[in-house]
């Protein structure tokens, strides 16, 4: 996994670990990049997840910053300073390792040759110095799932950019050309991921550690998310992103997808736009750069995942 943690990072760590803790999966490695906040608090929030699961998995700290430019300004406004909504609690007991997320991504690539699914929920900064590391990478892995990008919605940080691929447009566009077999989960497949007042409710009556650290870890993002788009989805509630992309990473099922050739703007106003070209004819010289096309969900059951979601959480009060 490779992720900057912040609340629904954090969501979705949850629901996958406690499927890894009920053999549905195995997590070999987590790493941490800039994004929601930077890699160092990212990487005790992760550390604290994994305390608070009692599972021990190497956590990694990730880059800072683009590949190009200087950090830009990160999510803090919407998860809080520490990601958590200033709620994070305790610092943890373990450390990270002394590895970069990028050579921990490269050696466990090198150990499990063909077996390794990156499940990316931040900017993909990481994979990209991986890259820089291991060129061979794509044959190495057996799939990249990137929680990024929009196609047909308006954006959410730009008019037509999503935060993951603004954070580092060169970042996305080479790891998107690079060969991967790739799997993009753009705003168009998870804008409906809509935890409401209803599901809220439900997780509060949850009584485990990891559904009582959560419900106090929302509280602003919450509130950020019922005071922007609470009308538009009837009730007061919050956006949970990546959990969409953890559950598909376990059922693709939960999706449909086409297939596209990808491609990250990397200049102007639309700087960190992804592209994808959907014209049944084509003028010559308008084409965009050819390599390996992604399946690129565009709907997804975000109802199912949500609650799954919940049915997870509170079966880690089973397991924990």
């Amino acid at each position: 996994m490779d992720t900057d943690p912040g609340v629904d990072d954090a969501f979705a760590l949850v629901g996958l670990l406690a499927r890894a803790k009920r053999g549905d999966c195995r997590v070999l490695g987590i790493g941490t990049v800039h994004g929601n906040l930077p890699p160092e608090p990212g990487a005790d929030n992760a550390l604290r997840i994994t305390e608070l699961l009692d599972l021990d998995i190497p956590v990694a700290v990730g880059e800072a910053k683009p590949l190009v430019g200087p950090e830009m300004q990160s999510g803090q406004i919407v998860h809080g300073e520490d990601g958590l909504g200033g709620n994070a609690g305790p610092a943890p007991t373990r450390r990270p390792t002394q590895e970069s997320a990028a050579e921990q991504l490269v050696r466990l690539a090198r150990q499990h040759p063909g077996e390794i699914t990156v499940l990316a929920l931040g900017p993909l900064t990481n994979v990209a110095k991986a890259l820089e590391i291991e060129p061979d990478l794509p044959n190495l892995v057996e799939h990249v799932i990137w929680m990024g990008g929009v196609f047909t919605l308006p954006g959410t940080v730009g008019v037509a950019q999503e935060p993951n691929a603004w954070h580092d447009p060169e970042g996305a566009e080479r790891v998107l050309a690079a060969g991967f077999r790739t799997t993009v989960v753009p705003i168009d497949a998870v804008a409906e991921a809509w935890a409401d007042e209803a599901w809220i409710a439900e997780l509060a009556k949850i009584d485990n550690p990891a559904a009582r650290a959560l419900t106090a870890w929302h509280k602003q993002y919450l509130d950020f998310y019922s005071g922007t788009l609470a009308v538009e989805h009837g009730s007061p509630g919050m956006l949970l992103y990546d959990p969409v992309a953890a559950a598909i990473a376990l059922n693709p099922g939960l999706a449909r997808y086409e297939r596209h050739e990808v491609v990250v703007e990397l200049h102007g106003y639309l700087r960190g736009a992804t592209l994808v070209d959907r014209r049944a004819a084509r003028l010559p010289g308008t084409e965009l750069p050819k390599r390996r096309p992604a399946e690129v969900a565009v709907a997804a059951d975000t109802a199912r995942i949500l609650s799954e979601l919940l049915a997870d959480i509170a079966d880690l009060g089973r397991h924990v």
